[in-house]
């Protein structure tokens, strides 16, 4: 028998509606790791779902960080006006556009990183492996390695989220998709440093 307290644990432990809290625990056998793990699936599952659905409403948020030396302009976008003014998706705008000052990507996704940026990396990576004396039946493998490393230096979705280093900026945003139940987009941003570019 599932208790009230262990389902108002379990709701806070998660943000899930109270029915979905106690049907999880009743299947998990009021196992509460197991119930927040079996809600997690849900969620990710709902959030697969609503992946396609179109994302027009939004925030276009700035942040100034370093006494003015780092700004950043970003837009997140969601389905409608009402999820757009809620405090969880703005703290979740803000906190995307604290990532992009931290972690300086360059790109959203890696399918946004240019075929001849990827192939000129894909030559510096080969260059050094072979330069380092790997032979060069394992070079393909390594430069691959690499290559995944690259991506998660320079692909916002892909960093490891600054608040929490276990997660990836995809898994927080699905997160969030999971929890307000509208599918989120970040659309653009442009990050600013005193300095930059500067010759």
């Amino acid at each position: 028998m599932v208790s009230a307290a262990q389902v108002k644990e379990l709701r806070e432990r998660t943000g899930a509606g109270m029915m979905d809290c106690k049907r999880a625990l009743e299947e998990c056998g009021g196992d509460m790791e197991k119930a927040i793990e079996y809600l997690r699936k849900k969620g990710l599952a709902t959030a697969a779902k609503k992946a396609g659905r179109v994302a027009k409403e939004g925030l276009v948020h700035a942040y100034i960080h370093g006494g003015g030396r780092i700004g950043v302009l970003i837009e997140v976008n969601c389905e409608t006006d009402f999820v757009a003014k809620t405090e969880e998706f703005r703290q979740l705008v803000h906190d995307l556009a604290m990532q992009v000052a931290a972690s300086r990507p360059e790109y959203i996704s890696r399918e946004d990183v240019p075929e001849e940026v990827i192939n000129k990396e894909k030559e510096i990576l080969t260059a050094q492996a072979l330069a380092e004396g790997k032979p060069q039946n394992i070079v393909e493998k390594i430069v691959e390695g690499r290559l995944e490393k690259f991506f998660k230096e320079v692909c916002l979705l892909e960093q490891p989220f600054i608040k929490g280093m276990e997660k990836t900026v995809k898994d927080v945003i699905t997160e969030a998709i999971a929890r307000l139940g509208e599918n989120i987009v970040v659309r653009r941003f442009a990050r600013f440093e005193v300095g930059e570019g500067v010759q």
